[in-house]
């Protein structure tokens, strides 16, 4: 199905190349499940900048169809894109995606549930999108002879661990399902990789924040926020009264939970580059990596940061903790560093500066227009 026939909508052009250049050879054709999604979006468009030819899988469940209408604007004629539209879970819409124009060369695997508080209340969803999901599509892959895969995985997946950073032979402990479903797929995974001529990479990545510095594309959550960061630039906005807190008892240095939060350009150029190293090996492989800045910064820290960058006060009440949480998360990224060349570059400051951009420029996300 062609974007432009899904949604009509009258942007304006813009070209926009903010990512760092990390090329993959010209002319291969990827498909991205969840595409259309906040992470999917940014890295579907650092792909078509580098003259990519992209398949999007997107059910639209949390996510926009005008988010892929201003990535191929931003894109400004660079690469292509083709939206399948439908459920990860759905084996005719798997199908179709693997059918259209062309043999895959690769899969990023976006698509599934990712709040740990609703993994709590409903687990049988999460088992059953997250992990029937990816197996919908790696069978999907099996039977057209693509083996070159990019797992979105997780550190949730480390539990409530001790010893920081956290390196990747840190002992898994996932301690709600979240967790435990992304797990669950690492390891199907593996056991694809060790029965075939596979290329695997499942990418543990911490918290992603900000926005395409054009402010065209950023996350824009359906409901209230469970994610920090939109939470903050929705009250900023005046679209919140005040900002919840979940949690000031944690033992950490001021009372509030550390995360490694990194900006979610950065992550999708590790995307890129993993896509890029598992094209270029030779025999099977299967990786696991960290993606994050390896510097951890509280709710607090977060907050503080923000009203710097902009000037804003965010009003804040302190709530009870949620369900799953951790004290802590923090990465070690040096594997990363060692296996692509890639290390996080933006700062907080690029952070809170790109995605107070994007509330501004769109106060009700793609919904407002």
């Amino acid at each position: 199905m062609a974007l432009a026939d899904h949604v009509k909508s009258g942007f304006a052009n813009l070209q926009q190349n903010c990512f760092h250049q990390h090329t993959i050879h010209v002319g291969h054709r990827f498909l991205i499940t969840g595409g259309a999604g906040f992470i999917g979006s940014h890295t579907a468009l650092g792909l078509m900048e580098q003259g990519h030819s992209l398949v999007i899988l997107d059910n639209f469940d949390n996510s926009s169809p005008d988010a892929l209408l201003r990535v191929e604007q931003l894109a400004n004629g660079s690469g292509s894109l083709e939206l399948v539209e439908g459920d990860v879970r759905d084996a005719d819409a798997m199908e179709r995606a693997f059918q259209s124009n062309g043999p895959i060369d690769g899969v990023i695997h976006f698509a599934g549930l990712k709040a740990v508080g609703e993994s709590v209340r409903d687990p049988l969803r999460y088992w059953d999108v997250n992990v029937n999901g990816s197996r919908v599509l790696a069978a999907a892959m099996e039977r057209h002879g693509c083996k070159t895969l990019v797992f979105s995985s997780t550190s949730t997946v480390y539990g409530e661990p001790e010893i920081f950073p956290l390196r990747e032979q840190t002992p898994t402990a996932p301690i709600h399902p979240y967790a435990q479903t992304k797990l669950a797929v690492e390891q199907m995974l593996s056991a694809l990789g060790r029965n075939g001529a596979w290329r695997i990479a499942s990418l543990r990545y911490f918290n992603p924040v900000g926005a395409h510095p054009s402010g065209r594309i950023g996350e824009d959550p359906l409901g209230i926020p469970n994610n920090l960061f939109p939470f903050i630039t929705q009250v900023a906005a005046g679209r919140r009264d005040q900002l919840q807190i979940f949690g000031n008892d944690y033992p950490t240095p001021d009372g509030t939970g550390i995360r490694d939060y990194l900006h979610v350009m950065d992550l999708a150029e590790a995307h890129g580059m993993t896509l890029d190293h598992l094209l270029k090996q030779a025999g099977p492989t299967t990786l696991t990596l960290n993606i994050g800045t390896g510097h951890g910064l509280s709710v607090l820290e977060v907050v503080h940061g923000f009203e710097r960058a902009t000037g804003i006060t965010i009003p804040y009440k302190v709530v009870p903790r949620r369900p799953g949480d951790v004290p802590k998360l923090e990465a070690c990224p040096l594997k990363a560093k060692d296996t692509l060349g890639w290390t996080a570059t933006r700062t907080l400051d690029d952070m809170c500066r790109d995605g107070w951009a994007w509330q501004q420029a769109n106060p009700m996300g793609y919904r407002g227009e």
